[in-house]
Parts: structure tokens; sequence; C-alpha cells
């Protein structure tokens, strides 16, 4: 039951950190420091707890295979690939990027949030799209 429950909250997380990440850039964009603030610091609490609920899926369920050996596989690993790569590229990019804004660096932070930013909304925009992919497009293929 809760495997369930936490397989559905990744997918919506990912979504959600979207969703914020895209609300933050308006927001600042607008000049309203402290709602962007609030938002991003909302956005890493929620990347946390995606985190944990994949990790925690991992340990308790492992890995979905995609099946097949066609172009959708090999679109669905192209996808995957990049998404893993710069995830994993992510964790030091927004560590950073809070980190600066915090120290109020802001030159610098504008600086690497120009590069965090696409990062976070590609790897969360991806990792709806993976779930889908997996659990949709071929659940039982």
């Amino acid at each position: 039951m809760l495997s369930e429950w936490v397989s559905i909250a990744i997918p919506s997380l990912n979504a959600l950190s979207a969703v914020l990440l895209v609300t933050a850039l308006a927001a600042i964009r607008r000049g309203e420091r402290d709602r962007h603030r609030n938002l991003m610091v909302t956005n890493l609490g929620v990347s946390i707890l995606f985190l944990a609920c994949y990790v925690f899926q991992i340990v308790t369920v492992g890995h979905k295979r995609f099946p097949g050996d066609d172009w959708v596989r090999t679109v669905f690993l192209a996808i995957l690939v990049s998404h893993t790569i710069l995830a994993v590229c992510l964790v030091p990019l927004a560590l950073r990027t809070f980190f600066l804004a915090f120290r109020q660096r802001f030159v610098e932070h504008r600086r690497i949030a120009r590069i965090t930013f696409p990062v976070w909304l590609y790897v969360s925009i991806t990792g709806v799209v993976i779930y889908w992919m997996v659990n949709h497009l071929r659940p039982y293929a």
C-alpha cells in the first residue's frame, strides 16, 4: 500500500517541482524576491521528499524494465540516460545555487542559476515523462 502511494508521489513531486521552478522564475522576474525565495525553499523541500520516495521505491520494489527493443525503447533510454546524468549534476548545482543565495552573493547566484534552472526543469519534466512511459505507455508489454 505504501509503495503504491510512493509510486504516485514520485511523478507528482516531479511535476510540482517543475511548477514551482517556473513560478519562482516568474516571481524573481517581477522583482518579488521574498516570494521567489519561499518558492525555491519549498521546491528544495519537494525535491528532498522526491529523493526519499525514490530511494524508498528502489529499495522496496526495484527498477521496472522498459519492455521491447524498438525505436520507442531507444527514445526511452535516451531520455533516461540524459535525465540520470543531469539529475546527478543537479545536486551540486542546486546546493551551490542555494548556498550563494543564502550568503546573499546574488551576482554569483544569478550566474549559476542560469545553468541550474534549465537543468532542474529538464530533470523534473523528464522524470514525469519517464514515469509515464514505464507505467502507461507500455505497462504490460
